[in-house]
Parts: C-alpha cells; structure tokens; sequence
C-alpha cells in the first residue's frame, strides 16, 4: 500500500526563510503560488518578459521577475510550464542557476525520458496535485486540500522527501493526503490514464456512439443528450460515491445494460490494445513520438486538433449547449 502523508507529517517551517520560484502563471502555476503566499511562505513567479500573466500575478499581490531572474534568486524552484516548452526553458533559463537548489515538478514526464537532467548536487522532486489549478486554489481558500503525489527522483541533501512534503503543505494537500510514488510511476500512469480514458478512450467513444446513433437515423440533438450531455451526470455520480453508488442511482434498466452490455463494448481485445499503449508509455515510443512532433513544429497535432474541432458531435454541441442558460455561470 501507498505511504500518505498528511500536515503532522509535514514541517513547513523547512521552506522558512528560502524563496521558493514559481516558473509559470497557468493552471498549476496561479494555484501553487497564491497557495504558498497565503501560508506565509516568500514566493517569487517567474515568466517571460511580455508574458500576459505579468500583470495578473502582480494584480495578485505576488512578486515577478523573469525566469532568469527568479531561478537565480530562488532556493526551490518549481517547473510548471507546459512539458513541450520544460526543456527549453530549463535548459535557457534554470540550468545556469540550479546547483545546490531543489528542483520540483508538477509532472514526471522530462525527468523520467531524461529531458531534464539536473546535476548531482540537486534535489529533485515532485508535488503533483490530483486536480486542475482552479480547484487547488479553491479548496485551499475553503480550508480543504486537493490530495497530491509525492516523488524523490535525486536527494542530493538527504532532505529532499520532507522540503517535498513541506512544499506540499504549503499548498495545501497535505490536508487531504498526499502519497509517496516514483517519477516512473507517476508519469506511465498518468499517461495511460489520459490516452486510454480520460481524454482519448472516452471521447472516442462519446464519438463513436453519436455516429452510430445518427447513421441509424437519429435526430443529431437526440445522439447529442444521449452519448454527450448525460455523461456529466453519471461521472458525477461515479465521483461522488464509485461504481455501486452510481449504479444505485440509475435505474434497474440502465444497471441490467451496464452489466450485460458495457462488457460488449470494452472486451478483451480493448485491453490487448490498452496494453499495447502501455507499452508505447513504458519504452518510450509515445514520449518520443510527441517529442520529434513538437520539434517539428506540431504538424500532426494541430492538424488533428482542427479535424476533432470540426467533428459534427462538436458542431451539435455548441447548438444544444447554447439552451442551457447556466452552463459558465460559477
């Protein structure tokens, strides 16, 4: 079973003192920092001169200063720039200035297919919250705390676990739980997670329904409610209690059609072909693969991402979602 730490297994009191830098404004970025200021914690942002985030994150009440700048001065600096864009920034900006620092992420994904190689006498760690920026921030104003990964790549200081888990805290996770894994771990299975469920296996299926719907003859918006709208309900549901209280929600029709005909659809051979995208994840190939495609400029990848926009599913879509007066509304 998995070690969990939570705030007694927590001193916050390492980071004291030190200036910890936030290279990126995004998602992650926005969160961690304001999280950390506000457990009294110095915080610096780092971002590229011109950045549209300068402005916000001082409107924000935080110090900025370029990546240069901030990987200088800091004592832990923490990578949460998109992956495609880690490298060279680290390698730019943060390399010249890391010796002896700690050097966090957020994602394992340049360390584990050795992007990001750090010298010897660097700490090398991670915090990965398990939800998107905004909910970072809003559970920890609510006193609360989204659940976390931590890993130690490189312990140069023999202290690199407990400055990870004090970086944690300050965050906020550690109110929740944060457990104890490997960079490998997390990056394969994050990975496998996204390709073949949370991004690429369900919206291929929600696609694959809608056709099959409107192919037989079906009104699109029908297919669209059916294969597209109701799946937020039911994920809900699933968030919220797990299979069985999911399946205690829905009607006893619907439980019997999951029973006997989801197997149909996700058989074996699904997970021959899930396994063989582990095993793209685990030698490399997908990693590879994305690489060599952002050094080409993103042919393929903005090619796709145009057709999958232009999908009818989509098109639909934005019809049926433009009678739901509260979709947006916070």
């Amino acid at each position: 079973m998995a070690r969990i730490y939570y705030d007694e297994d927590a001193d916050l009191g390492l980071l004291e003192g030190k200036t910890i830098g936030v290279i990126g404004y995004g998602s992650q970025g926005h969160a961690h920092a304001l999280n950390l200021h506000d457990s009294g914690l110095r915080v610096a942002v780092g971002l590229y001169p011109g950045s549209p985030s300068w402005e916000k994150a001082q409107d924000d009440g935080l110090q900025v200063g370029s990546v240069v700048d901030v990987a200088r001065d800091a004592d832990v600096i923490m990578m949460l720039v998109p992956d495609q864009v880690q490298r060279q920034v680290y390698e730019d900006h943060v390399a010249p200035h890391i010796g002896g620092k700690t050097l966090m992420f957020a994602h394992g994904f340049n360390v584990h297919f050795n992007q990001i190689q750090a010298p010897e006498d660097v700490d090398v760690t991670m915090i990965a919250p398990k939800g998107p920026g905004h909910l970072v921030r809003r559970e920890y104003t609510n006193g609360i705390g989204v659940p976390a990964l931590v890993a130690v790549h490189q312990d140069a200081s023999e202290s690199a676990l407990q400055v990870a888990l004090a970086y944690g805290k300050g965050i906020g996770s550690t109110r929740a739980g944060i457990l104890q894994t490997t960079f490998l771990e997390e990056t394969e299975t994050d990975l496998f997670g996204e390709q073949v469920i949370l991004c690429g296996g369900i919206t291929s299926l929600i696609k694959a329904a809608y056709e099959t719907l409107v192919e037989a003859g079906y009104q699109p918006e029908s297919a669209y409610f059916e294969t597209f709208h109701e799946l937020k309900l039911i994920v809900d549901l699933l968030y919220e209690g797990g299979m069985e209280y999911m399946r205690y929600s829905i009607s006893d029709t619907a439980e019997f059609g999951d029973y006997t005909r989801g197997p149909r659809v996700i058989d074996d051979s699904v997970k021959d072909r899930m396994r063989e995208i582990l095993g793209e994840i685990r030698n490399g190939q997908f990693a590879q693969e994305w690489i060599a495609e952002n050094q080409a400029g993103r042919p393929r990848f903005l090619a796709l991402r145009r057709l999958n926009a232009e999908h009818p599913v989509e098109e639909v879509g934005k019809e049926v979602r433009a009678m739901m007066a509260w979709l947006g509304q916070s």
